[in-house]
């Protein structure tokens, strides 16, 4: 089997961006509808272009408590989530439940952490894995049945979609798959407000992990690193380094149940997209179906969106992951 597994605000947040200075919104009453499109329109390629069995999309729900538990300022140094962003994150779950994509979310725990354990059940299983995502953590989970699909860097677009193997990751980074946490512990990661060591670099973390193996054989041979200049940094700073690698490596021992695959609704979908005024897309959607215009739905129109004066904010940690 072969799964689509999708790291949610990541590409809720690419969809806003990408299509913010179009101003999307429902005629009747202003309500944002930009992200909404597309979110749509990048579900719909995904599982055009990859051709999955199931797909899964996670959200973060909440802070991370382990994660907060070793670094208090973890993500604090990200701006709050943009308000229309705010308004249709609970319409945009809706709309991908309608799809068929199933949901999955945990109040505590962050969605990295639940995508990284269901790669450990699922490829365990024998099952593939496509895991959509920008974040750079997801290195360490590629090999075997498991790769990344991420997304075209925001200053070159044209670069398009990249399917990241061992062999990328290796190439990118300059360390393999399973050192990409010791790596990301020595530089750092500014996406998360998690400070490496001041003054190194990927080329020298590169240079330490491939002369002595891992983390513990950088800081057990710290009298020996070259340059001379950070010996004393990494005596003094070698247990707020190994809690870096805490962070940055996944916890994959938390509950996934796969469940029974969610059937999309089609006609859910063009009701929902009827109700939110985004004919234009509606058309694409029923082209795609080979329904008409004036086909009837059995579905019933959804409610409406929230208004603003009620309105509620997601937890401070749902956020954009930094980008390749």
């Amino acid at each position: 089997m072969r799964w689509l597994l999708i790291d949610g605000f990541n590409l809720v947040f690419r969809s806003h961006f990408a299509m913010e200075r179009s101003n999307l919104r429902r005629q009747s009453d202003q309500f944002p509808t930009g992200a909404l499109h597309g979110w749509i329109k990048a579900l719909l390629d995904l599982r055009e272009g990859e051709k999955p069995d199931r797909c899964a999309v996670f959200f973060d729900l909440g802070g991370s408590d382990r994660h907060l538990e070793v670094l208090p300022e973890y993500k604090a140094q990200r701006d709050e989530t943009p308000e229309d962003i705010v308004l249709q994150l609970p319409e945009i779950k809706r709309l991908t439940k309608l799809l068929g994509f199933q949901v999955f979310e945990r109040r505590g725990v962050e969605a990295d952490d639940l995508i990284a354990t269901a790669v450990r059940i699922l490829s365990a299983a024998g099952d593939a894995c496509v895991i959509v995502s920008a974040d750079k953590d997801f290195g360490q989970c590629v090999g075997g049945p498991v790769v990344q699909l991420a997304p075209p860097p925001t200053a070159n677009p044209a670069l398009g979609w990249r399917r990241l193997d061992p062999a990328a990751v290796t190439e990118k980074f300059g360390v393999p798959p399973a050192r990409i946490a010791d790596y990301l512990a020595l530089v750092g990661d500014a996406s998360d407000n998690i400070p490496g060591l001041k003054g190194v670099g990927p080329k020298t973390a590169v240079k330490w992990l491939t002369e002595y193996g891992d983390l513990e054989g950088v800081l057990a041979a710290a009298d020996a690193l070259q340059p001379e200049r950070f010996r004393e940094q990494v005596r003094a700073e070698a247990e707020r380094i190994r809690g870096n690698l805490r962070l940055v490596t996944f916890r994959t021992d938390f509950e996934f149940e796969p469940g029974v695959p969610v059937p999309e609704d089609v006609a859910g979908v063009e009701a929902f997209l009827s109700g939110m005024e985004m004919h234009s897309t509606l058309r694409r959607y029923q082209a795609k179906h080979g329904r008409g215009p004036g086909e009837p739905s059995s579905a019933e129109a959804p409610s409406s969106a929230p208004k603003t004066k009620s309105r509620e904010k997601p937890a401070a940690d749902a956020q954009q992951g930094e980008l390749f």
